[in-house]
């Protein structure tokens, strides 16, 4: 029990990155009904944006409170490119097609991404250090954070606050809720509705990207293959939450994070259970966990905010 404070916290960072990727996951559904299963490479592609700031922009010894910033800006940057790029010349000519034709386009994007990132960063098949903050750790009673955790933790809240200002106070977000709400509709409104998708997906790669600097951050490494078990995983975080529901997503995203972390933490001392309670395990645990949810509350936990269009 000494170790709940440190492993509740381990979950809330763990779960604000989840809640970051599953961002973009829900607003995508939550707008043109597509589950791009693709994101997680975008989060991927906008931590290798940021390292490639740092190793090809930056000049050599530039301290990491001046780098860190232009990371940011370039990780959002190429994430947002690459995830416009996807909905402009993948999934836009299949928007009328049935279901299936995106979702196989999005797994085999999510493969093409990966082998993209592997061939311009050719000794990424084992893991690439990334820059980490000077200073820390820090100590709070018996907790123990990293400065790359620090950042999570403004990162998190913060981004939250400015999707939320951006979806109900700005013309374009109030367009983004009109476009979910009925697509037709808004279309004979005014609305451009193929602006807002765009917009919807660059912000999704965004905050994706945000949660990729984190992840780097945080382990001090990244791999062309990161993206897929966190894409996974975020998408697990917005089914939770409700899918479509953005507040749902980072909510879902906590709860997966602190129900993973307790899993691993303290399976292992029921007795007869200590193989379960190994790190391998955590990904079980985070699906259980998705089933349990789907089987009593399958809207999620704050429910669906898309409409049902017939």
């Amino acid at each position: 029990m000494n170790e709940l404070p440190q492993q509740l916290v381990n979950g809330l960072l763990l779960g604000s990155m989840y809640g970051l990727v599953a961002i973009g996951y829900t607003m995508v559904y939550g707008i043109v009904q597509l589950i791009n299963f693709a994101h997680g490479e975008i989060f991927m592609t906008g931590a290798f944006g940021a390292l490639s700031v740092y190793l090809w922009v930056l000049p050599n010894g530039t301290t990491m409170w001046i780098a860190l910033p232009l990371m940011l800006i370039g990780a959002m940057l190429v994430a947002s490119l690459v995830a416009v790029g996807a909905e402009r010349f993948a999934y836009r000519p299949l928007r009328g097609a049935p279901r299936l034709a995106p979702l196989i386009t999005a797994i085999g994007l999510s493969l093409a991404l990966q082998q993209a990132v592997w061939a311009w960063y050719p000794e990424a098949t084992s893991a690439r250090t990334f820059p980490q903050i000077e200073g820390g750790p820090f100590h709070i009673g018996d907790v123990t954070i990293q400065t790359g955790d620090v950042f999570l933790l403004a990162a998190a809240p913060i981004s939250m606050a400015v999707l939320a200002y951006f979806v109900m106070k700005t013309r374009t977000g109030r367009g983004m809720q009109a476009t979910a709400q009925d697509p037709d509709t808004a279309k004979l409104m005014g609305v451009n509705t193929d602006r807002i998708i765009v917009v919807a997906f660059a912000l999704g790669a965004a905050f994706a990207a945000i949660g990729g600097v984190a992840y780097g951050l945080k382990y001090g490494q990244i791999d062309y293959r990161m993206g897929f078990i966190l894409g996974l995983k975020a998408f697990t975080a917005a089914v939770l939450g409700g899918i479509g529901n953005i507040y749902g997503a980072m909510i879902g995203g906590v709860v997966l994070g602190i129900a993973e972390t307790l899993a691993t933490a303290y399976i292992a001392d029921i007795p007869g259970m200590d193989q379960f309670g190994s790190q391998s395990w955590a990904d079980v645990w985070a699906f259980v966990l998705l089933i349990l949810v789907l089987l009593f509350r399958p809207q999620g936990l704050l429910g669906e905010r898309v409409a049902d269009r017939a």
